[in-house]
């Protein structure tokens, strides 16, 4: 199961609505879901919220130490409640999934994430769970820097947003445990079809293709 449930990001209002902190917002919405508030810890480096679920205590956290050393403040709070790797979830944006998905994925490399090469250097192993969400990539490997640190269009940040309700909404599996059903779940996306168009009073003629590739007109 899920004892520490970690959400990447950078401190500080100039970086709040940008890509890169993804995992922030995803940990804002366990909060509100759990009915807990994450505080400053100064031992844990970071925002945190400590909360029971059956019996069990769990952990929120926002590390405080820029992305680059996040493992700081994910190392800090595991070592002292003795949370395994295993029992660990962390979330962050991901370049290489489309806005609008999430990814739930056990281990396996940083794939140059600086937020995850340091939580694998601290920890001391690769092998906890992340919630990749998808943030999309710019085309250009010389603009991703750019790209992960801007805000990103509104019709982007609701698919995004859309992608972190439905991986909230697995919460309860990922606190008992179940890993395979949070996973389905979570990559469950059904991408929102264009409505069709409507007629007007002006303009009642509707033109549409016949499955032969003729125009016709209604």
């Amino acid at each position: 199961m899920i004892k520490l449930f970690v959400g990447l990001g950078n401190p500080g209002p100039e970086y709040e609505g940008t890509r890169h902190n993804a995992g922030f917002w995803w940990v804002d919405e366990l909060a509100r879901e759990l009915k807990t508030n994450l505080v400053p810890e100064k031992s844990y480096f970071g925002f945190a919220a400590r909360c029971t679920v059956d019996g069990q205590p769990r952990w929120l956290l926002q590390p405080q130490t820029f992305m680059n050393r996040s493992g700081q403040s994910v190392a800090a709070l595991a070592r002292f409640f003795k949370i395994q790797p295993q029992e660990i979830l962390v979330a962050h944006d991901e370049l290489d999934v489309l806005p609008g998905q999430a990814k739930l994925k056990f281990g396996g490399s940083h794939a140059g994430h600086n937020g995850l090469r340091d939580i694998h250097s601290q920890l001391g192993s690769a092998d906890y769970w992340r919630l990749r969400i998808g943030i999309g990539h710019p085309g250009s490997r010389e603009e991703v820097v750019s790209w992960v640190l801007k805000k990103p269009s509104k019709e982007h940040r609701d698919s995004i947003d859309e992608a972190l309700t439905r991986a909230t909404k697995a919460l309860p599996l990922l606190l008992a445990g179940d890993m395979e059903k949070a996973t389905v779940l979570i990559h469950t996306h059904k991408p929102v079809r264009p409505k069709p168009p409507r007629t007007t009073p002006e303009n009642p003629s509707l033109v549409l293709n016949e499955p032969g590739g003729k125009r016709i007109s209604m």
